[in-house]
């Protein structure tokens, strides 16, 4: 057969010399996409040693997911921890042709080519396959201007198909699930279970599998948190899609359809979540661990990159109610603050807020900037819209910086914490009232004069050095040498003429009786003996002390106080058991760290815990009983330091050291009044109101049913006096004497102690 010459019109030339043209240059392009002209493309090796960053995770003490550090929210699962609804949901969502292609679904690219490239409709669809996406989940987009949809697709199905080359259709599901972004910035279906359903993936049940899968058209679009209905919605059309294809049967997808979005959403951001500010300290105290250890292959562990899991001994359970308790009180607090001050209230002073200005960011950086005082100032004070905290609510109103400012010089604030004493374990961490507003952590960071929570010290001192507890002191004050002349603030009037014994002494806080047992004891051995329990070394050797000048942070006052019921030793209080890597193993183990020796005698132990009771049965810490109706084992001791500037509450059960601390951030702004600002009443209540919630909840009976030991019959005999006597002879005396300071000297002399010492003889 004779083949005759085909002759080709003009216009055929055109169009196959156009099309040849087309593929040369499509090749050509191919080709140098393919070279990395474009950016570099993985080699097959590097995709066999995928390493993605994964979050690290805190645990609390009963292995609860409280928080996790990292760059973008990811945990990995196995391939066999995939429930099969899932799965089944992403294949007949995403990719109905899975198992079938090799990492390119060929119909699908003639579409895009088509249609979405050539005739610019974007609704024909994007023709991506599960590898395809997997490849951009792992390496991501390049801007590169009208050509990016086009580069960006030919470099993911290189790698796609180099995907499909190494790994089964089964790992590369894992990998895609492991990968893929999820609505508020969560990466991996680990993450999004447990972010959005507060379970892990094992556990997802078919329509929340729909609704994290339906979620990934358009993680924003359809994030179940902010848009439910429209979630909802895109939810049925996956189980749609799963009945359409043959995954879910008709009965089944009948049933699914019609039950609601029902979230329990769990947020792990810095400023949310639970225990927020024990987060931020311990995220700050593992990276200075970690900067000591290194991997097998030496390098560096990355808190946020590598994975780990941090273990502590924070109760979960127990968190949630003390900032519950925290915020109940606090509010109120809050509420009764600014009611006592009215008009004249110090944050409108201003003097104070012009000094506060000068101290802030803005004004720092402007006048860094070369800006004069006045344009500084005329600048912070221009009004724009912005979100306020607030009890209650946050405010969006219309303020400038030095409104905003003065707005949140006004708040109280409040450091929390709970330990256990007999190991230092912390068990819940208040650091203050909103992470997201107030960074500065009041457990640890915060140093605040602790006031008369400092006088157990002194009796406990005074007991260790043989002076009897029955030993009765005059109530009246005294003039010591340059002048000072400690005085008691109480609200009622008291009569100069009472002795009280040391217990009564220390359960109504008199502080002239607490600075006379201090010179009784000596000095040096009240600092002697706050050493042994645990006090910073810095203590002011004054005799002032006695009233609480020192000043300590929350966290440390815990530790000295576990001393009282943990056989006189006290202990540093730890949050951190163990660090171990991704792969469960342990890298790094902490024990608790108790004092060797005892810092005081078991008998002194005993007296100290018998008084402290008297402070909460019938001292300033009363209320515990009469308002709170606590039924609990308690003792404990209130503080307030000078010009109300601070309130304490220390309370202690056989199984839980409390110390509370409440006040402003800025130490120029007190309670208004002592009624306000007594340790009773600003820091008190918060551990009460945790309390009646413990009490509330049998999980917590350990702690709330636990006892006090019965005293041993020596220390009850030493206890046995009148809780108060008038001193007649005092009284005569100090009306002959020529002045109160002559009195006074001859009390010094000693005179009345050996008046004291014949009522006690006599008694």
């Amino acid at each position: 057969m004779k083949y005759k010459n085909v002759k080709l019109t003009p216009v055929k030339k055109w169009v196959l010399s156009s099309l040849l043209g087309l593929f040369l240059v499509f090749g050509f392009f191919f080709l140098i996409i393919y070279w990395g002209w474009w950016g570099k493309v993985p080699s097959p090796r590097e995709l066999k040693d995928l390493k993605q960053n994964e979050a690290t995770e805190v645990f609390s003490s009963e292995g609860k997911l409280i928080g996790k550090y990292y760059i973008f929210d990811r945990q990995p699962v196995l391939y066999e921890e995939l429930p099969q609804h899932l799965i089944d949901a992403l294949v007949a969502t995403e990719d109905v042709r899975f198992y079938e292609h090799t990492g390119i679904d060929n119909r699908s690219l003639l579409r895009v080519f088509f249609k979405t490239i050539l005739m610019g409709d974007k609704s024909s669809g994007g023709g991506s396959t599960i590898t395809l996406q997997l490849a951009k989940n792992l390496f991501g987009r390049n801007d590169y201007g009208h050509l990016s949809i086009v580069v960006n697709k030919v470099r993911e199905a290189i790698i796609a198909e180099r995907l499909e080359d190494i790994y089964t259709k089964e790992e590369i599901i894992g990998l895609y699930f492991n990968t893929v972004p999820f609505s508020d910035n969560t990466y991996g279906i680990e993450s999004a279970a447990m972010k959005f359903f507060n379970t892990g993936t094992k556990e997802l049940e078919l329509e929340e599998a729909a609704t994290l899968v339906g979620s990934l058209k358009a993680s924003h679009y359809y994030n179940p948190r902010l848009f439910p209905k429209r979630s909802l919605e895109r939810r049925n059309v996956v189980l749609s899609q799963m009945n359409k294809y043959g995954y879910l049967p008709s009965e089944e997808y009948v049933k699914a359809r019609v039950k609601p979005l029902d979230l329990n959403y769990q947020f792990f951001s810095n400023n949310g979540g639970v225990a927020p500010y024990f987060r931020s300290q311990l995220k700050k105290d593992v990276s200075n661990i970690l900067d000591t250890l290194k991997k097998e292959n030496g390098e560096p562990y990355n808190l946020y990159r590598d994975g780990l899991q941090l273990h502590t001994t924070i109760d979960y359970e127990m968190q949630v109610l003390a900032e519950e308790a925290m915020q109940e009180h606090m509010a109120a607090l809050q509420n009764q603050f600014e009611k006592a001050y009215g008009k004249n209230a110090p944050w409108k002073r201003k003097d104070l807020l012009e000094e506060a200005l000068q101290k802030s960011k803005q004004y720092k950086s402007l006048a860094d900037a070369g800006w004069s005082k006045e344009k500084i100032l005329d600048s912070l004070h221009r009004k724009t819209d912005m979100e306020l905290f607030d009890w209650g609510q946050k405010k969006l109103i219309s303020a400038s910086i030095a409104d905003s400012l003065q707005h949140y010089m006004k708040f109280l604030n409040m450091g929390m914490v709970n330990m256990e004493p007999t190991t230092g374990a912390v068990k819940s961490w208040v650091g203050g009232i909103n992470h997201e507003y107030f960074k500065y952590d009041h457990v640890t960071q915060s140093r605040r004069q602790i006031g008369s929570t400092f006088k157990p010290v002194v009796y406990t001192a005074a007991v260790e050095a043989g002076i009897d507890p029955c030993t009765y002191y005059s109530i009246r004050e005294v003039t010591y040498e340059g002048g000072w002349t400690p005085s008691n603030s109480g609200s009622k009037e008291e009569d100069p003429y009472m002795n009280y014994p040391m217990a009564t002494a220390l359960a109504q806080s008199v502080n002239t009786i607490a600075v006379k047992v201090l010179f009784d004891v000596g000095l040096e051995n009240v600092l002697s003996q706050a050493k042994k329990m645990m006090f910073p070394k810095d203590l002011p050797a004054y005799p002032s002390i006695a009233l609480g000048t020192a000043e300590m942070n929350v966290a440390e006052l815990a530790s000295s106080f576990s001393s009282y019921v943990n056989r006189g030793k006290p202990v540093k209080p730890y949050y951190l058991t163990r660090i171990e890597d991704k792969y469960g193993n342990v890298i790094a183990s902490f024990e608790p760290q108790v004092a060797p020796q005892a810092a005081f005698s078991n008998t002194t132990r005993e007296i100290m815990i018998e008084m402290m009771k008297g402070t909460v049965n019938e001292g300033t810490a009363s209320r515990l009983r009469h308002k709170y109706n606590l039924p609990n084992d308690i003792a404990g001791k209130t503080g307030t330091t000078q010009n109300n500037r601070d309130g304490w509450f220390v309370g202690i059960t056989p199984e839980l050291v409390s110390v509370t601390w409440a006040g402003t951030d800025d130490a120029r702004i007190g309670f208004p009044s002592t009624y306000v600002g007594q340790g009773a009443n600003s820091a008190l209540p918060a551990f009460a109101l945790l309390m009646q919630k413990m009490n509330a909840d049998p999980q917590f009976n350990h702690i709330t049913q636990a006892k006090f030991g019965t005293p041993s019959s020596t220390v009850q005999m030493m206890l046995n006096c009148e809780p108060e006597k008038r001193d007649n002879f005092l009284e005569r005396l100090f009306t002959k004497a020529d002045s109160p300071r002559k009195a006074q000297k001859e009390e010094k002399k000693g005179l009345f102690k050996k008046i004291k010492g014949l009522f006690k003889k006599n008694n």
